[in-house]
């Protein structure tokens, strides 16, 4: 009989009044990997905080090893040997690897003082047993989104904890490193670590768990042995409904050319021409460090071109920020949302506003509150926002949620031409679909998108045509009847099509 580490019974939380957990249980099994799946804002993350110390339970029992526990902070959860993984990266971006993968744990030696020796020689043992082979003293800024994530990763690895919760492990990973940290979970596993491994992507949780819990609207709806259990079940349960049409197409009349870029040239793409027209969503694909990122960048005034030109509707325009493209009706939807994307210290229409302030502003000068207000309400009825008011600040928002205010703060710039980088990154099944009729709608008014995208299922299932980009270059573009997963996988690799 499966042993539970961890029994978790008739949890209730509640947020000002609004019930977000409603006598949940949950149970985690010695050396087993126990999947945590709903749509956002279904309740995962805020019932891990609670196990973890970060919120405090309105009111229900939990277990560790039998015996009851109440933890206050994340401290007496780490000591008692649970490790939370976020999906928002924790790092100390100016420390080095080793600073941050030890930070308020740093080995010391007579006197006190910190052992940087061995702080770092530890350190290069956590990274290399993810397949990275960094030196420790690096610091985290210098290193990509992925690689950060190892970090964060390796530091969990490092406390040697029993239960290791893991929120979204892999949306930043390569495929190398994803396989690699399956083989770390599995490792884990068959040591007798019981893992949680919260995500929304489905073919990750049959290849790697043992069990599924599945909530939604922050109740309990079941939990299963995973092989009693496929892919349509899973969805079933997480949304309440069978999902039968993940990507909804939509086919509009594609109308003149809008956006033109010519040889456009920096450190990071080299010689980039296309052409974007008027309702067309143009789906860039590649792998990772094809450059798909930086030319959205490029485009929008984050880097600048050191040749070629950028055209709206025949005419070269010149961006050197960002300001200058939301000027001509340019918007960028970043891939890190927390970086670059909202700021979780604001509520909602603090941050739907903020890119757009000047259409608010008075005749002496001052915001027009109401306005805002006005607005934000729109786009939290049309965007199905779930908060529990628009003063609530972001970072009380699930992950979903938190990427539609983002959307919600570049469409509110009125553009004509919007460039999506991952916009379904961290988002469930459910919620995807919702994004993705938000962008038909928009597609349909004759907004024209430029959407990057390392899931091949959703640049084909949306996209009117395919750019495939290789080492900052256009190695391929295929109108979507003739595209499919094998020919942008050639191009991605920077061979020819036959």
């Amino acid at each position: 009989m499966e042993e539970k580490i961890v029994s978790m019974e008739n949890i209730i939380k509640e947020f000002s009044g609004v019930r977000v957990l409603d006598n949940v249980d949950f149970n985690i099994y010695r050396g087993k990997v126990m999947a945590l799946v709903g749509e956002n804002g279904a309740g995962k993350s805020t019932l891990m905080k609670i196990l973890t110390g970060v919120y405090v339970r309105t009111s229900g029992d939990v277990n560790l090893n039998g015996k009851p526990v109440d933890f206050n902070t994340t401290k007496e959860s780490q000591e008692k040997g649970i490790a939370f993984i976020h999906q928002e990266l924790n790092l100390v971006r100016d420390l080095s690897i080793g600073e941050n993968i030890f930070l308020g744990r740093e080995p010391v030696g007579k006197g006190g003082k910190i052992n940087w020796k061995k702080l770092f020689e530890d350190s290069k043992k956590w990274i290399a047993k993810l397949g990275l082979d960094e030196d420790p003293r690096e610091l985290v800024k210098n290193l990509s989104i992925s690689k950060q994530q190892m970090i964060e990763i390796a530091k969990a690895l490092s406390l040697d904890a029993q239960i290791i919760i893991m929120d979204e492990p892999t949306g930043a990973l390569t495929m190398s490193e994803t396989k690699r940290l399956f083989q770390v979970v599995r490792e884990l596993r068959d040591s007798g670590h019981s893992i949680v491994y919260i995500s929304h992507r489905l073919k990750e949780i049959f290849e790697i768990c043992d069990h599924v819990t599945v909530l939604r609207d922050g109740t309990l709806v079941g939990e299963e042995p995973i092989e009693d259990l496929d892919e349509e079940k899973i969805i079933e349960m997480m949304v309440g409904r069978k999902l039968s049409e993940q990507y909804p197409r939509v086919a509009t009349e594609i109308g003149d050319v809008v956006l033109e870029v010519k040889n456009l040239t920096n450190r990071f793409v080299h010689n980039v021409s296309f052409q974007l027209r008027k309702g067309e969503i143009l789906g860039v694909a590649g792998l990772v460090g094809s450059g798909r990122t930086e030319l959205a960048r490029t485009i929008y005034g984050v880097y600048h071109p050191e040749k070629g030109e950028i055209l709206l509707h025949g005419s070269p325009v010149t961006i050197n920020s960002p300001k200058d493209a939301i000027d001509n009706g340019i918007a960028y939807l970043s891939e890190d949302r927390k970086e670059n994307g909202i700021v979780l210290g604001m509520d909602l229409v603090e941050n739907v506003t903020l890119a757009s302030l000047n259409r608010y502003v008075g005749k002496i000068g001052n915001i027009d509150k109401s306005k805002e207000r006005d607005s934000t309400d729109a786009y939290i009825k049309t965007m199905s926002i779930k908060a529990a008011s628009k003063y609530q600040l972001l970072q009380f928002l699930s992950g979903g949620n938190q990427q539609k205010v983002a959307l919600a703060k570049n469409l509110d710039t009125n553009p004509g031409i919007l460039l999506l980088d991952e916009p379904t990154r961290g988002v469930d099944v459910g919620a995807k679909k919702e994004i993705y009729e938000l962008i038909n709608k928009y597609k349909q008014e004759g907004m024209s998108i430029l959407m990057v995208s390392s899931e091949i299922p959703e640049i084909l299932g949306i996209s009117d045509r395919v750019m495939v980009m290789h080492e900052g270059k256009v190695s391929g573009i295929l109108d979507i009847a003739d595209a499919d997963q094998e020919k942008i996988m050639t191009y991605a690799v920077g061979r020819e099509v036959n």
